[in-house]
């Protein structure tokens, strides 16, 4: 499934291309293409390195079908992980995409799943009764089976969406079909790229739902053994880069702080005051009473 996403995307500039013109200029105006979409360095150098492949197979050959593998760079990539949707942003992003997408970033930011899951979702996963979307083993990235349970807000994301599956056109069999209801989604980069404009958020990425399904899970109490289940984490190191702070975060823990240190200096201000009573109290004679005159 990735191979074939990363494929697509490949043929959209070098399909029908002579293997002697895709020299390296061209690669680099692809990476640009790619750049300006607001795909991932990350995304892109995965790509890349499918055609390398692909050429690398074909010099291989008996004759070689490729004569020389041309360079081809590769983008620096940060493995620390800071980009993430505050639940304002995913809103206004989410109300200013077409209707046929609300649904799947709605899923996507509660449910960490990687974009090419979810658009590869098909109804036969999904049990409506129980309110439960399963993936089978050898449809994830990682390999692993998935279970997951829907929660009220996606019961009525699925209904909805199954409505629509029913109604009069042929039906298919993806939960979030494209914008006609005719087949699969096959890129959503320039809807998303307006939405972003539309919303006031900036450039985003797709896959800042993936990281902040990750926080927010965390954050709101869930064992990070049973977030990992849900987004398909399988990798620890990874899932720990996903688990980001955040600005607010720092504020918070700023706060947090000062407020535990004003309680320890109430409690050191009440001591002392109770103490240098109590002492007070000790001392030969007592405490003065209403009968008794202080000189």
């Amino acid at each position: 499934m990735w191979a074939e996403i990363n494929v697509n995307h490949l043929k959209e500039v070098f399909e029908g291309m002579r293997v002697v013109d895709i020299t390296t200029p061209k690669i680099n105006a692809y990476i640009e293409k790619r750049l300006s979409e607001g795909t991932a360095n990350g995304t892109i150098n995965r790509q890349l390195s499918a055609l390398k492949r692909m050429l690398t197979l074909g010099a291989q050959q008996t004759p070689p079908k490729v004569a020389q593998i041309p360079y081809i760079p590769r983008l620096r990539e940060n493995n620390v992980r800071k980009g993430f949707f505050e639940y304002w942003e995913f809103v206004a992003l989410r109300d200013n995409l077409p209707e046929y997408l609300k649904g799947l970033v709605t899923f996507a930011y509660k449910m960490g799943w990687r974009y090419g899951e979810i658009i590869e979702l098909t109804w036969d996963r999904v049990d409506m009764i129980n309110g439960i979307v399963r993936l089978e083993a050898g449809e994830t990235k990682n390999d692993a089976a998935r279970t997951v349970y829907l929660d009220d807000e996606l019961k009525e994301v699925f209904r909805k969406q199954l409505k629509a599956h029913r109604g009069p056109k042929p039906p298919i069999p993806y939960v979030f079909p494209n914008r006609f209801g005719t087949d699969k989604i096959s890129r959503i980069d320039r809807a998303w790229a307006t939405a972003c404009e539309e919303a006031g958020i900036g450039k985003r990425l797709f896959h800042d739902f993936r990281r902040t399904a990750v926080r927010n899970m965390v954050r709101s109490g869930t064992p990070e053994t049973v977030a990992m289940r849900i987004s398909g984490h399988k990798d620890r190191r990874i899932f720990e880069r996903y688990n980001i702070v955040s600005e607010k975060d720092l504020q918070d823990a700023a706060w947090r702080q000062e407020k535990y240190l004003q309680k320890q200096l109430d409690t050191i201000s009440t001591g002392t005051i109770s103490g240098t009573i109590a002492n007070l109290g000790s001392k030969e004679g007592g405490f003065p009473t209403t009968d008794d005159t202080i000189h």
